[in-house]
């Protein structure tokens, strides 16, 4: 897909674009929050989603009207199209069967990272998409980043030459790991899916643009469950955070990370997460601690994600790549990228970009744009939330594809690369990409059994 350089800039609306959503959790009502901004250039018209409340908040939120609201999206695709694009914001294992159904239907479909847990279900997506001409725009809202696409910028317009290497970390952060990957949806693979693909699927496909045309040949990874086991369980502690004993000296207490949070006024994320069914407040918070996952202590959860994973890349030409996703940071999610070229070196902190150029020895600041709205719900990922629904927005009410910077083809791309790292860590070697030997073809089969 090609890509508009003018971040927030949006063309003229040809018309009013129609959405539903499909899942109403935290994912789905951020992106609905575009038609609140916006009320003029779209409209959320139906949600589907099995739990009440969540539904009944997006529809009141959105003033949709009773026949428009569903449990189940089967539903929705029995009936004759009545909207122009979907919101897929489903649970990563729910995500294949509503985005080919929808695309079959003729919706143009915006679908939240991952695209899917196997291989042959991305590209079903990929292949329903193409084969029905209509849009596909995968949730990767880095790359709507202002900043971080002004990397892509610099890079393309040879401002460190050729691309030698790339460095990527992922700081997940101490909370947010223990809230997502241990107590969490992501905390085990049968249930949603791998690590790398839920959280890092962003940062891998990240590394594969900036690398541009080149194709990734051979790629290792290694990683592990460290430290959240029961072995590690400090002597003394209780099974729930509210009833143990040592909880004041635990940095992961569920009632530091949510209990004390609502005391303070804080009811956005994490805290909105753990209570399904009610607005947060600190009863209904108490009362989740002491009965639902979120109040489990982290060392006898039933967790087996990777806590740490690096995956080592090389693509065509010699480029070299290195990606490093730790649990154990202070930061949450504030990326870190060297990338290291023939005249220059790119450096980004999480704020902003540098350039130090080799022939004139000197520094140069890059900064971006960022015109995000201030508003609710929108100024996630950098006010990367906020870009993509503009972009396929946009993308939708003008029939320009080009306006979407994360599409079919160069996704899938980006995912198989995902699915060939995780296949390396299981079976500890080097995997050549491509490769369609009888053990790599095993390897795909049990690519979502635990490690």
């Amino acid at each position: 897909m090609g890509q508009n350089s003018s971040q927030g800039s949006s063309p003229i609306m040809a018309h009013r674009v129609h959405v539903i959503v499909v899942g109403a959790g935290c994912r789905g009502e951020i992106y609905s929050q575009y038609a609140n901004v916006h009320p003029e250039r779209v409209e959320v018209v139906a949600v589907a989603d099995p739990r009440k409340f969540a539904r009944t908040k997006l529809q009141q939120q959105h003033k949709i009207v009773d026949e428009n609201i569903f449990e189940d999206w089967h539903s929705i695709v029995e009936r004759e199209k009545f909207a122009d694009a979907v919101l897929i914001c489903t649970p990563d294992r729910l995500h294949k069967e509503p985005a080919v159904a929808f695309a079959k239907k003729g919706y143009h479909v915006l679908l939240e990272k991952p695209m899917a847990t196997t291989p042959e279900d991305c590209v079903a997506i990929v292949e329903a998409c193409i084969q029905s001409g209509v849009m596909l725009s995968v949730g990767h809202v880095l790359r709507y980043d202002p900043v971080i696409h002004k990397i892509k910028e610099l890079i393309d317009a040879g401002v460190i030459g050729d691309v030698i290497h790339i460095q990527h970390l992922e700081p997940v952060g101490f909370y947010h790991f223990a809230h997502s990957f241990v107590r969490g949806n992501w905390r085990n693979e049968a249930e949603s899916s791998f690590a790398l693909l839920a959280k890092s699927c962003h940062d891998i496909d990240l590394m594969h643009h900036w690398a541009g045309a080149r194709r990734c040949v051979k790629v290792s990874s290694f990683g592990s469950v460290s430290h959240f086991t029961k072995e590690n369980k400090p002597t003394g502690a209780g099974n729930r955070c509210l009833d143990c004993s040592i909880e004041k000296h635990c940095p992961y207490s569920a009632s530091k990370i949510y209990l004390d949070r609502v005391k303070q006024g804080h009811t956005g994320w994490p805290v909105s997460v753990i209570c399904p069914s009610s607005f947060p407040d600190i009863e209904s918070v108490t009362d989740a601690l002491r009965t639902g996952p979120y109040g489990r202590c982290v060392y006898e959860c039933d967790n087996d994600v990777c806590s740490n994973q690096v995956v080592n890349m090389e693509f065509e030409g010699g480029l070299t790549a290195a990606f490093s996703m730790v649990a154990f940071t202070e930061e949450i999610c504030k990326r870190k990228t060297t990338i290291y070229g023939s005249k220059g070196e790119l450096s980004y902190n999480g704020h902003e970009v540098r350039v130090f150029d080799f022939l004139t020895q000197r520094s140069t600041k890059h900064t971006a744009n960022n015109n995000t709205p201030k508003c609710f719900g929108m100024s996630g990922h950098g006010g990367a939330d906020y870009h993509l629904m503009d972009a396929f927005v946009s993308a939708v009410a003008n029939n320009d594809p080009s306006l979407i910077r994360s599409g079919p083809e160069e996704t899938l791309l980006s995912h198989l690369l995902v699915f060939e790292a995780e296949r390396s860590r299981l079976e500890s070697r080097v995997v050549y990409c491509g490769d369609t030997s009888q053990s790599s073809t095993q390897s795909d089969k049990n690519l979502t059994s635990s490690p």
